[in-house]
C-alpha cells in the first residue's frame, strides 16, 4: 500500500469528467473546495460547480476538490493523506481551504475530512503558517455555532457575492498575523468569524442573471446523472417549517432568455437537463422553458413541484422525459395542518396533480409527510392515513405503486418553529405505528420513515450552540456520527434540554445572525399558525418580513 495507489484512485476519476481546470503549478493561490461527503453526492450539488468556477475564473486562484473517499478507499487515504482531485496535492498544502455544508448530519464528516487532511481540529490551535478554514452553505447560514471551534470564518449567505471580497483581503493579508487577517476579513458584510463573535448579516444576490448557476463537470458518477440549470433561487411562499423559505429570501428568477442560452449550452452533452429551484411549478414561464427543452430533443428532471401551480405542459413533459415516479409534498393530512404550516395547497390541488400524472401515464407516485408538528393530533395523524387511501384508490387499477415519506418535524434556526419542541418518541412512535398499521393491507403502499434517533440527532446539531462542539469533537475521537449521543453524556451535555422548547424570551444561539427579518416577525407568522391563519406569498413590494425593506440593500 503506497500513496501511488491513493493518487491513481483520483487520476482515474479526473480522467472520466469533463469540464474540470488544471492550472500551472505555482501560477495562482491554492483554495480547496471541500465537500463534507462521497464524491457522487457531491457532484450532485448545484453550488460545488458554481464555485468551482466563479474561483477559477479568477485569474489569482486555483480552485482544487476534496470529497469524503468511498468506504473501501479511506485505510489508504487515512494512512497517508487526503488529496484534491486536480492535482493530488495534499489538503495541508492550501492557503483556504472552504467547506460547503448542506446537512448537519455531514458535520462529522467534516472532522474525519480536516483529520484526514492533515489540518488542526480546532481553529484555537492554527498557527501561522496554517491554512485559513471556513465554511459555507446553507448550515453555516442559518447557525454556525456547533462547529464553531472548527472554523476560523463563515460565509452567511451567498457566496458568489462574499467570496470574491474575502478572497481580495485575504490575498493582501501576506504578511499579517492570524489573528489581523481574521480581524480584517470580519469586517467584510457576510463573514461570522467565531473568535471574535461579529455580529453577520446575510448577503444575497440582486441578479441572479449575474452568474453563471449550470452544471460545469461533467460526469456519470454523480448520484443524479443530470446536467443542472438554475431556474431562482429562495423561495416566497411562507412555509413555516422550511429555513430555505426564510434564509433565502428573497425569490428571484433567471430571466427565460438566460435559461434559453443555458439550454442551448447544454444540447451538446445531451445529458438530461435537471431543473433547480425551490418550487419549479411557481416559475412564471415554466410552459415555454419545458416546450423548449423538449424541442432541444432533450429530457427533464425537476428538483420539486407544487400541487397548487403544476402545469398540464410540465406534467407531460416531465412524463416524455421518462418520469416513473411523480412527488407530491402534502406535508399534512388534514386542511387544518396544511393551515399551521402555511402550505398554501388544498386536497383540491393534490387530486388534481395526480389526476395530471394519470392523464399523462404516470403510474407511480410518492407523498411527503411531516409528522410532530406543532398543534398535531391524533386525528391530524389520521388525516395522513385517510388522504393516502384515497389518492391510493385512485391509482389502485394502475399497477404502480404508492410511496409515503415520513420525516418528523426538525424545529429549524430562523423559521417561526425556532422555539418548538421536538416531538417525543413515544409521540413519533405511536404515530408511524397507527399509519404503519392502517395501511399494512394496502400491497402497493410502500412506507419510508426516517430514523427518530437521526432526527433526533439532527435537531440537536441545527439548533445547537457553540457547547455542541465539544460532543461533535468527542464522537470524533470515538468514531463518528454513531457516537454523538454517548459523546454528549461524556461532555456533560443533556440531550433534553436541546430537544426542548424554547421561551420566546430566550436567547438563540444563532442570534449573532441577521438574515433580513426580526425575530418579532417570526414571533407573529407562530402567532398567525396557533390561529390558522395563512401568510400570502412574496409579492414585488411587499415590506412585511423586512427583508427588502428600504434601507436594507443586497449586493449588485
Amino acid at each position: 500500500m503506497n500513496s501511488w495507489e491513493a493518487k491513481q484512485i483520483l487520476r482515474q476519476r479526473l480522467a472520466s469528467e469533463t469540464g474540470s481546470v488544471i492550472h500551472p503549478a505555482g501560477s495562482r493561490r491554492r483554495f480547496a473546495l471541500v465537500y463534507p461527503n462521497l464524491y457522487r453526492v457531491g457532484m450532485s450539488n448545484l453550488g460545488i460547480h458554481i464555485l468551482y468556477k466563479l474561483l477559477n475564473d479568477r485569474s489569482d486562484t486555483a480552485c482544487e476538490r476534496f470529497f469524503l473517499p468511498e468506504r473501501q478507499d479511506l485505510p489508504l487515504f487515512e494512512k497517508f493523506s487526503l488529496m484534491s482531485l486536480e492535482t493530488q496535492t495534499e489538503m495541508n498544502r492550501f492557503d483556504v481551504i472552504g467547506f460547503s455544508i448542506s446537512f448537519e448530519m455531514d458535520y462529522f464528516n467534516v472532522l474525519k475530512m480536516l483529520d484526514m487532511g492533515r489540518i488542526k481540529l480546532k481553529s484555537s490551535d492554527r498557527g501561522e503558517n496554517d491554512p485559513i478554514v471556513i465554511a459555507g452553505g446553507p448550515c453555516s447560514t442559518f447557525n454556525p455555532e456547533p462547529l464553531a471551534d472548527f472554523f476560523d470564518a463563515f460565509v452567511i449567505g451567498e457566496g458568489e457575492v462574499i467570496l470574491p471580497k474575502f478572497l481580495d483581503t485575504i490575498y493582501k493579508s501576506n504578511d499579517l498575523p492570524r489573528s489581523k487577517i481574521l480581524e480584517n476579513i470580519s469586517k467584510i458584510p457576510g463573514i461570522y468569524v467565531p473568535s471574535l463573535k461579529n455580529r453577520a448579516s446575510r448577503q444575497w444576490i440582486k441578479n441572479i442573471d449575474d452568474f453563471e448557476s449550470h452544471t460545469t463537470i461533467l460526469t456519470d458518477d454523480a448520484e443524479f446523472d443530470l446536467y443542472l440549470i438554475e431556474t431562482a433561487r429562495g423561495c416566497g411562499r411562507h412555509c413555516r417549517f422550511c429555513m430555505a423559505g426564510y434564509c433565502f429570501r428573497k425569490p428571484r428568477n433567471h430571466s427565460i432568455q438566460k435559461l434559453f442560452e443555458e439550454i442551448d449550452r447544454a444540447k451538446k452533452f445531451n445529458k438530461r437537463i435537471g431543473l433547480m429551484g425551490a418550487a419549479i411549478s411557481d416559475y412564471p414561464e415554466i410552459d415555454l422553458l419545458s416546450q423548449k427543452i423538449l424541442d432541444s430533443n432533450l429530457k427533464m428532471s425537476v428538483a420539486s413541484f407544487r400541487a397548487d401551480s403544476v402545469t398540464e405542459k410540465l406534467v407531460d413533459a416531465l412524463a416524455k422525459s421518462g418520469l416513473k415516479t411523480l412527488t407530491l409534498a402534502p406535508e399534512a393530512g388534514s386542511n387544518r395542518m396544511r393551515a399551521v404550516i402555511n402550505k398554501g395547497i388544498s386536497e383540491e390541488d393534490l387530486f388534481r396533480a395526480l389526476d395530471l400524472g394519470i392523464r399523462a401515464g404516470i403510474k407511480n407516485f410518492r407523498l411527503y409527510f411531516l409528522i410532530g408538528l406543532p398543534f398535531e393530533t391524533r386525528e391530524d395523524i389520521q388525516a395522513i392515513i385517510d388522504l393516502t387511501i384515497a389518492m391510493y384508490n385512485l391509482i389502485e387499477n394502475l399497477d404502480g405503486k404508492l410511496t409515503l415519506s415520513i420525516n418528523p418535524l426538525i424545529p429549524k434556526p430562523f423559521t417561526p418553529f425556532q422555539w418548538q419542541p421536538m416531538a417525543s418518541k413515544k409521540y413519533l412512535e405511536e404515530s408511524l405505528k397507527l399509519i404503519r398499521s392502517s395501511l399494512k393491507k394496502f400491497k402497493r403502499i410502500e412506507i419510508i420513515a426516517e430514523s427518530i434517533r437521526e432526527s433526533n440527532i439532527q435537531s440537536i446539531l441545527a439548533r445547537g450552540d457553540r457547547q455542541i462542539g465539544k460532543a461533535i469533537l468527542k464522537a470524533h475521537e470515538l468514531g463518528g456520527s454513531k457516537n454523538f449521543l454517548q459523546a454528549m453524556k461524556l461532555e456533560n451535555l443533556d440531550v433534553d434540554s436541546y430537544l426542548r422548547g424554547r421561551d420566546f424570551t430566550e436567547d438563540l444561539p444563532w442570534d449573532i445572525l441577521d438574515m433580513g427579518f426580526p425575530k418579532s416577525y417570526l414571533q407573529n407568522e407562530f402567532d398567525r399558525a396557533k390561529n390558522f391563519e395563512s401568510t400570502p406569498k412574496c409579492f414585488e413590494g411587499c415590506k412585511r418580513c423586512g427583508v427588502c425593506r428600504e434601507g436594507i440593500e443586497c449586493i449588485e
